[in-house]
């Protein structure tokens, strides 16, 4: 048993490790080659992220994919550079958005330049993404561009808020699906397309993507709070001091609202308070860690990584349908 990819996955099938591990190794130096540029200020910008690492979540998902077609078909690693370049981008753009300081345990690209090179540089790498895409067909550009404006449109309605009568918890899961699971859907979705996948490997691929992508980010909502620094490798409470919208604390305001119990209600007012005081930040961290909405995100986390493990069921039974149910498991692992 060896392990690749995020989260310690492992992989138990010595050539389904080999595809994989040739797969990622190719899509790093195809990210490396894209994020180059003449104007060697262009070349440092694009490739600092790159450089910084990161779980590469997305291209494993396309190298898992494909190996219900052939993994060897040309167009599975420039897809999964594709889907990878789009994610850094959004980086680029939301660090700027939230006027980050650090990504990826280094500076920002707009801590470390500024937001126009910030901004300018996320555009640069969408360019280079779309520039792969032309040469893997028009199918593939209207699947990348219909993700992509999911993908915005889900940033403008976390940016503009539910509207008036909107339940605040189901807009979030929409935000979500939009942000995190559109783009995900998009890497199960090149990959068995590129293989030469049948169209129902396809669509169960796809969904199986989406639900997952929704998970991940629901799991990353219960480590802001539930995590030490060690675990989840970022100060515990980052999202909370800062204001995000999590799903514990929007499942919080909602109980608060519901049932209007005076803890609740004093625990809405802490959030709501200057949590950049750190004895008030520890104090709600850990009244956030001792409340029912923490559990109750993670039972959200659990349904949706359910759904996914639940969209692979038609699947033949093989060495990559495992690995992406552990996928699943790894997800619902991370929730604790």
């Amino acid at each position: 048993m060896t392990v690749v990819g995020p989260f310690g996955l492992s992989v138990r099938d010595q050539a389904l490790e080999a595809d994989v591990q040739a797969g990622m190794t190719a899509v790093e130096a195809g990210l490396l080659e894209a994020t180059k540029s003449e104007v060697s200020f262009i070349t440092d910008a694009a490739q600092h992220l790159v450089k910084a690492g990161g779980k590469r979540f997305r291209p494993l998902l396309v190298m898992l994919a494909a190996q219900f077609g052939d993994p060897d078909a040309p167009g599975i690693v420039p897809s999964g550079v594709v889907v990878e370049l789009t994610h850094l981008a959004t980086l680029y753009h939301d660090d700027v958005m939230d006027e980050a300081e650090v990504r990826r345990g280094v500076p920002s690209a707009n801590a470390r330049w500024d937001n126009s090179v910030a901004v300018l540089t996320g555009d640069f790498l969408f360019a280079r993404a779309s520039h792969i895409l032309a040469d893997l067909g028009p199918e593939a550009v209207r699947v990348q561009a219909e993700a992509f404006e999911r993908l915005v449109t889900g940033q403008i309605m976390e940016t503009a808020g539910p509207r008036d009568g909107r339940d605040p918890v189901d807009h979030y899961l929409d935000v979500i699906g939009g942000k995190t699971g559109s783009l995900i859907a998009v890497a199960g979705r090149f990959g068995a397309m590129m293989s030469g996948a049948d169209e129902r490997v396809v669509d169960i691929l796809t969904q199986y993507g989406e639900r997952l992508g929704i998970a991940f980010q629901l799991a990353d909502d219960v480590l802001d709070i539930a995590s030490d620094s060690h675990e989840s490798g970022k100060t515990p409470g980052t999202d909370l001091r800062e204001g995000i919208p999590t799903l514990p604390v929007l499942l919080l305001r909602d109980r608060a609202r519901r049932e209007a119990r005076p803890e609740d209600l004093a625990l809405v007012a802490l959030l709501d308070s200057d949590l950049t005081d750190d004895a008030r930040h520890a104090e709600a961290l850990a009244a956030m860690r001792a409340h029912p909405a923490l559990e109750q995100a993670r039972r959200e986390t659990v349904r949706y990584a359910e759904e996914a493990r639940a969209a692979l069921t038609p699947l033949r039974e093989c060495s990559a349908k495992g690995a992406l149910v552990e996928l699943c498991d790894a997800v619902v692992h991370r929730a604790g």
